[in-house]
């Protein structure tokens, strides 16, 4: 069975498992993070749609992102997630899953879904299976120790897009929804938000399009994200999750944390906007 190694391990996050372990704590007990560890219901609720998670470093972002890892602690385990993230390294196909094989961190094996994976392949056929698309990417990756650090043993579908367009984003929304009606799924969108602008620019500009995201306004998502020239990594996961939560009926959307690089680092000239954001039934 194909093992598909750590790319980032020792750089976005600590390389060992104790380290590891005493990082993620440290994400959730940080000023900026939720301040507590995380209780896990004992039994799935099925309220949680899904999720809108960073992935840089966790030494910047990993207390933001430990706000979605709370919430997703509170509504208990799934039988499986799906993790959508942008593809940063420009390799393997433009939308590409990884329909089997295991993916290992610090922590263990992670389990990708086979079942999930041949029902999206056969409903979506701009799909390719190719798993060069994720050997080097982060965006997927970061959000297995947090899953680990809560579950142990997890099964997910990791799904990579390097076309993030509108279209897309309701194309493959469709499909997943359609897989995910009747199983317990959790879907993470893995996405960072302005890049290395001032802190000021960043905090107005992630503001509104934020806005559009609780408000799940998929045109007006991509409107604000064109014309505003927001430099957010993951459109495409975002409008994905979106497209789902709407056709799912979310009742509700909560902006759990937003915080920003500078916000970590003290380093306010050029940031990086982070925020979590749940999606409920």
């Amino acid at each position: 069975m194909f093992v598909r190694e750590p790319a980032v391990a020792g750089s976005f996050y600590e390389s060992s498992k104790e380290n590891l372990m005493n990082q993620i704590e440290w994400c959730f007990t940080h000023k900026l993070g939720p301040g507590v560890l995380p209780k896990i219901s004992e039994s799935f609720t099925g309220k949680l749609i899904g999720v809108i998670v960073p992935h840089a470093g966790y030494i910047y972002s990993g207390p933001i992102a430990a706000w979605a890892y709370k919430i997703i602690a509170e509504n208990g385990k799934p039988d499986s997630f799906i993790i959508i993230g942008p593809n940063h390294s420009g390799m393997g196909s433009p939308l590409a899953i990884m329909r089997k094989g295991l993916w290992r961190t610090p922590l263990g094996y992670a389990k990708v879904d086979s079942e999930l994976g041949d029902a999206l392949l056969g409903s979506l056929d701009i799909l390719e299976d190719d798993h060069t698309a994720h050997l080097n990417e982060h965006s997927i990756e970061v959000q297995l120790p947090f899953l680990q650090y809560l579950f142990g043993e997890v099964k997910f579908l990791p799904i990579s897009l390097m076309i993030q367009d509108r279209e897309v984003s309701i194309l493959l929304g469709e499909a997943i929804s359609k897989i995910i009606k009747d199983r317990r799924v959790v879907v993470i969108a893995s996405t960072d938000f302005t890049h290395y602008e001032s802190y000021e620019r960043a905090y107005k500009n992630d503001s509104l399009i934020i806005d559009r995201i609780i408000n799940l306004d998929l045109d007006g998502f991509f409107k604000t994200y064109y014309s505003r020239r927001i430099s957010m990594c993951g459109p495409g996961p975002t409008g994905t999750l979106i497209t789902i939560a709407k056709l799912l009926d979310a009742k509700q959307v909560l902006k759990l944390k937003y915080a920003t690089s500078g916000d970590t680092s003290g380093d306010m000239s050029f940031v990086v906007g982070y925020s979590s954001i749940a999606f409920l039934r």
